[in-house]
């Protein structure tokens, strides 16, 4: 199993983060079928918020010193935690890797916790039902919840657990 590190992303990490993020954001467009903005990116609010809101916390995982994903957590400061927008690069994928940095990121802020994603997002679903059972097991749960202020959308699906 290849080594993993992960560690907070500092703001000297925060252009590479950000390329991350353009890498997650395209993943994800093929979903939802969001376009890049006239300039090529993509919406970038969580990306700020982690990197500079109060509750948040960005994280970056590399293998030797190779960035491979990230992690934005908030809620830091409530009683639950989200994972807020989690990602590893195609290359690293299927190597046990996402849970290992998920495990980690958790177990950093024990608690409860709770991570959404999309129903059409058929790698998603299929990574957070496993990544809670290796987490908690049979002591996690899933629901569908309405996307707020967007009642066109179907509803996404949260995952609850507690560590």
């Amino acid at each position: 199993m290849p080594d993993l590190f992960v560690r907070t992303a500092t703001a000297q990490d925060r252009p590479t983060v950000e390329r991350l993020w353009l890498m997650f954001r395209h993943d994800l467009s093929g979903h939802a079928g969001v376009l890049p903005g006239p300039d090529g990116t993509f919406r970038s609010e969580r990306l700020d918020s982690a990197f500079t809101e109060a509750g948040w916390a960005p994280y970056l995982f590399l293998r030797a010193d190779r960035p491979v994903g990230f992690a934005f957590v908030r809620g830091l400061d409530r009683p639950t935690r989200v994972l807020n927008s989690f990602f590893v690069v195609r290359g690293a994928r299927r190597e046990g890797i996402g849970v290992r940095a998920v495990r980690d990121v958790v177990h950093r802020h024990p608690g409860p916790w709770e991570v959404a994603f999309q129903y059409g997002n058929e790698p998603a679903v299929r990574f957070w039902r496993h990544a809670a059972a290796q987490l908690a097991p049979h002591a996690w749960s899933e629901e569908p919840r309405p996307v707020p202020h967007r009642p066109d959308l179907a509803p996404d699906a949260w995952i609850s657990f507690a560590i």
